[in-house]
């Protein structure tokens, strides 16, 4: 007859926190505009070692972890991550798991991943057998709600910086973005590659028109979300036209695999985003990287430069990870350990154990909610 596994090193506890950060200035994109974000961080603690993750939403997803996740968790082998993303997943099965529940199931998975290669004292990547030393990153800002000369000033500070592609919004303002992109060009030089993203403000015709412009005359290379992301139709149609060398992305709002598939097998997008703090974790993450590779197509990481700069190593096919202006602000008021970019690239720090950070505590209470 089958037994228990024996657990030798058992989950004891998860701790939920949230923090809200207003943002530097006000900050808007085609369809949204918001002043804070709010980063609910669990930490996982077993045998002597606290492992940390999070996601960046609202303060149910910490309501999720204490009512519905913690009892799964607590108790569960710490070496064994995989079959306590499962039970999370059952857990919520009644819930509506898109949305705030996979939210919080990620930044459950992905303290359990930091608190496996703590207790085996490895850093995550190479727990995770890395493929890469280093992931390449693209500043992202320049937000609807700038004035020209912000605008110009923060994306020709990460050319400064050594980082050679940068990102811009678009779409609130449809007559006044061939100038802003003008703007843009001017401030970060001829060498370096622009990216716009719509968030899925325009129509396909609309989206159509401005990406032949902004290919012919600005040298964009990648229109993120031109049309909305639940509109497979629309990005194909534009992947299908768009001018050779401009990739169409998105899926940074998928929270399940068959998402995923469903947007892989539309023939939807030339190159595939995903959310390690929205898709359910490390674990999530992996799994949307295999189905990109299983179509001969790169993944690229949306946000979170610090939680996603271990498990991106990982990926094979990988393009690059964005480095967000306002999660790069808040990584570095709550943690220690936060990676800066050289020569355009996050490297992981190997002689950390885990992902290499640690809380500020008495920096991130100023923030609690």
């Amino acid at each position: 007859m089958a037994t228990e596994p024996k657990v030798d090193v058992a989950v004891e506890r998860l701790d939920v926190s949230a923090y809200t950060v207003p943002t530097d200035f006000p900050e808007s994109d085609g369809t949204a505009e918001w002043d804070s974000t709010t980063v609910v961080l669990v930490e996982a603690h077993a045998g002597g070692r606290t492992g940390i993750g999070w996601t960046c939403g609202d303060v149910a997803s910490a309501t999720v972890v204490r009512s519905k996740l913690a009892g799964v968790v607590e108790g569960a082998d710490a070496m064994r991550v995989t079959a306590t993303w499962q039970r999370m997943v059952e857990a919520c099965r009644n819930l509506g798991r898109p949305g705030v529940a996979s939210m919080a199931i990620a930044a459950v998975d992905c303290a359990l991943w930091d608190l496996k290669a703590r207790l085996l004292g490895l850093p995550l990547a190479s727990l995770l057998d890395a493929a890469h030393e280093a992931v390449p990153v693209y500043g992202s800002g320049g937000f609807t709600s700038y004035p020209d000369e912000r605008l110009a000033e923060q994306l020709a500070g990460w050319v400064e910086q050594g980082i050679p592609r940068v990102k811009m919004k678009v779409g609130r303002e449809p007559e006044r973005d061939l100038q802003r992109v003008r703007v843009a060009r001017e401030a970060i030089g001829p060498e370096t590659e622009l990216y716009v993203d719509a968030n899925g403000a325009l129509t396909q015709m609309q989206a159509l028109w401005f990406a032949e412009r902004y290919a012919d005359e600005l040298d964009v290379r990648w229109f993120e979300e031109p049309v909305s992301s639940d509109d497979l139709d629309g990005l194909r149609f534009l992947r299908e036209r768009a001018p050779a060398g401009m990739d169409v992305a998105a899926g940074e709002y998928g929270y399940k695999l068959d998402y995923f598939e469903k947007m892989l097998g539309a023939g939807a997008v030339s190159c595939l985003q995903a959310d390690a703090t929205r898709c359910e974790g490390i674990t999530g993450f992996l799994r949307v990287a295999a189905l990109c590779q299983a179509r001969s197509l790169e993944l690229s990481a949306h946000c979170g430069p610090s939680l996603h700069a271990h498990p991106c190593c990982a990926v094979i096919p990988f393009r690059h990870l964005e480095y967000f202006h306002d999660h790069v602000r808040v990584e570095r008021l709550l943690f220690d350990g936060v990676l800066e970019p050289v020569e355009g690239m996050l490297r992981p720090d190997l002689s950390r154990p885990g992902n290499g950070l640690e809380l500020k505590r008495a920096d991130a209470d100023r923030y609690a909610v």
